[in-house]
């Protein structure tokens, strides 16, 4: 039995892993300590399993392009005054191989065993390929 479980999210609005780091830089999307979060309606209920070394893998235009490790998870509520969730995650970028996924709603929990592995250290800062060729090279299998 796995000790820690992953979350998967839609990336929304973001084309490369590198707009996703860039709008994380914001202030909008930072926590008081200056961590990148994501503000989600629904709190995890295996808080104990995503915090025991959990990471939340970022799927950008119908693949899974990388994940990054999630620090804490913080209450918060916007002007509505709803409680949400805020997963503060750890800066780094983790780059993984190419996985396809189906848009879905909200997040989803990531078994560890069904994570794309990450890339290797000497491949994680070459220049990504182009989304329709990893998209193409996942739906084959080679990523």
């Amino acid at each position: 039995m796995d000790k820690f479980i992953n979350i998967i999210k839609l990336s929304v609005g973001t084309e490369t892993v590198d707009d996703l780091a860039e709008w994380q830089k914001s202030k909008r999307s930072q926590t008081s300590d200056g961590l990148p979060r994501h503000i989600t309606r629904m709190w995890p209920k295996r808080t104990a399993e995503i915090l025991n070394g959990g990471s939340i893998y970022w799927v950008i235009k119908g693949v899974i392009q990388c994940r990054q490790r999630i620090v804490r998870l913080d209450e918060t509520s916007g002007q509505d005054g709803i409680r949400r969730c805020a997963i503060v995650l750890d800066p780094g970028m983790i780059r993984v191989q190419g996985s396809l996924k189906r848009a879905f709603q909200g997040w989803r929990y990531l078994a560890p065993v069904d994570a794309p592995r990450d890339l290797p250290e000497n491949r994680d800062h070459e220049d990504p390929l182009p989304i329709d060729l990893t998209r193409a090279l996942a739906e084959i299998g080679v990523l």
